[in-house]
């Protein structure tokens, strides 16, 4: 219990030493003259012992100690006026004093010349000593005790270079502590920094996972329910069967954003999601949600690679001609479709049609979304183009904004009335495709066609080092992903 309690008062005592630096020099000072004074008192016999106040100062010495020892309060501010002071004082001493008695005022300057060497560079700490050293040592040997080689003569060079070299010393052991410190600090920094980069990637590839979701499936929801209103009291049949696409759209968008959401959630949540990610196995199953929502959909997938040449129309067999895929690119490819169905369905407008393109090569897996913009072509000859359409001839209509390139207006509905209720701007569409495809080191190219229409057109690497850095890519989303889990558990 001693020792537990000794450290804070030692702790305590460290701090109010460092905050009253005058006050340790005044001690020290203090403590030094009496020293000087007891010195000077002291008389002493040949191969005999040393006899305190055997005789008298001389008043002069005493005015030049109490001089000196003054001098050393202000050593922390004044660290080389205060070492001339004092080396002076000690020559003086050296002249006018006693000189068969030593000289104990040498004292007060070799504890300015350790301050020297302990507050300024190398360089001046030894040059200082050495102009001390030689100008007490010559003093001494010319005034001091006889004979002037003297063991008091050749002990005053001896303790005024171990002066010089403990001030350095202290120096160095201070310059490298602080560099250790300075070191620990930057690093401590730069995990912190580690740390907030990562959890802002994983907020954007949360977002963007998210965003793909919600995006997808609302807008088909959307566009059921409008169908689903329109027809309600002429073809219930069709009503009928536009709700269920509905309430499939909406289960599918709840399955999704339990997988999504479902790395936040704490460790050892027994309703925690276990499938994977979506993919191109799973191509079929979106192709048809758009389709029946009225958007003709075609499909072609062409392979070089692993099983030779492979063409295919059908979208249950994109995942069986493309083949073993990185679990990251299979993922951006899929997002990449929904996507871009996705803002086809969105603003290209009712009539127009889609086809899906994915060719797989020795490299590279290049995915290609088209629409030929037939239904945004009819609206503007009718003289109402929709917002974002591309009029014959290549020439864009109304802007679109930033999602196909950046929708900032709603849905039109699909019954042919207004426009739904319009929300806060949206476009985050291509621009979390952008990053998605840019982390895996591929190219994402879209805009209007030539004849009518918009095109996405994405190319991902699929050489070693592409799959190493997908692979990479994927394991360092999920680390982080886990990261914050933990965190957040930690918080909670």
């Amino acid at each position: 219990m001693t020792t537990l309690a000794a450290g804070p008062g030692l702790a305590r005592s460290q701090r109010w030493l460092r905050s009253h630096p005058l006050a340790v020099d005044a001690v020290l000072a203090g403590v030094l003259l009496v020293l000087v004074l007891v010195s000077l008192a002291v008389g002493h016999k040949p191969y005999g012992q040393p006899r305190f106040w055997e005789r008298t100062p001389e008043p002069s010495s005493v005015v030049i100690a109490v001089l000196a020892c003054s001098a050393l309060i202000l050593r922390r501010r004044m660290p080389a006026r205060v070492l001339v002071c004092t080396g002076a004082l000690t020559l003086l001493e050296l002249v006018t004093g006693p000189g068969e008695k030593g000289t104990p005022v040498a004292l007060t300057a070799a504890v300015a010349l350790y301050t020297v060497g302990s507050r300024t560079d190398r360089s001046t700490t030894w040059r200082a000593g050495a102009v001390a050293v030689v100008a007490l040592t010559t003093a001494a040997a010319l005034f001091g005790p006889r004979p002037w080689y003297g063991q008091q003569n050749l002990a005053l060079s001896a303790w005024m270079g171990m002066a010089a070299a403990a001030g350095d010393a202290v120096r160095s052991r201070r310059a490298f502590v602080d560099a250790i410190r300075e070191r620990a600090e930057r690093a401590e920094r730069t995990r912190e920094e580690e740390a907030r980069r990562r959890v802002a990637e994983e907020r954007m590839r949360i977002a963007r996972e998210l965003h793909d979701v919600v995006a997808h499936h609302i807008a088909l929801v959307n566009v059921q329910a409008g169908v689903a209103a329109h027809v309600m009291d002429n073809r219930p049949d069709q009503a009928k069967e536009a709700l269920a696409h509905v309430r499939e759209a909406s289960r599918s968008a709840l399955n999704e954003l339990r997988t999504t959401v479902g790395l936040l959630r704490q460790y050892g949540d027994p309703e925690a999601p276990t499938e994977p990610a979506p993919g191109l196995g799973v191509l079929d199953q979106l192709v048809g949600g758009f389709v029946r929502t009225g958007l003709p959909v075609e499909v072609e997938v062409s392979s070089t690679e692993p099983r030779g040449p492979w063409f295919s129309r059908r979208a249950e067999q994109a995942a069986a001609v493309t083949g073993e895929l990185p679990a990251a690119v299979d993922l951006t490819a899929y997002r990449v479709v929904q996507e871009a169905l996705t803002n086809t369905h969105k603003h290209a407008g009712e009539g127009a049609a889609a086809l899906v393109r994915i060719a797989r090569g020795a490299e590279v897996l290049e995915v290609s979304v088209l629409d030929d913009g037939a239904g945004a072509a009819a609206a503007a000859a009718s003289g109402a183009a929709a917002p974002g359409s591309t009029v014959p001839g290549g020439r864009p209509g109304p802007q679109r904004g930033p999602d196909r390139g950046a929708p900032h207006g709603d849905p039109p509905d699909p019954a042919g009335g207004e426009p739904a209720a319009s929300g806060p701007p949206g476009g985050h569409g291509l621009l979390g495709m952008r990053e998605r495809v840019s982390a895996l080191g591929g190219v994402c190219e879209t805009g209007p066609r030539r004849g009518g229409g918009f095109r996405v057109h994405v190319r991902l690497p699929l050489t070693a080092d592409g799959m190493a850095a997908a692979d990479a890519a994927a394991e360092a989303s999920a680390d982080a992903a886990c990261r914050v889990a933990r965190r957040r558990e930690g918080a909670l």
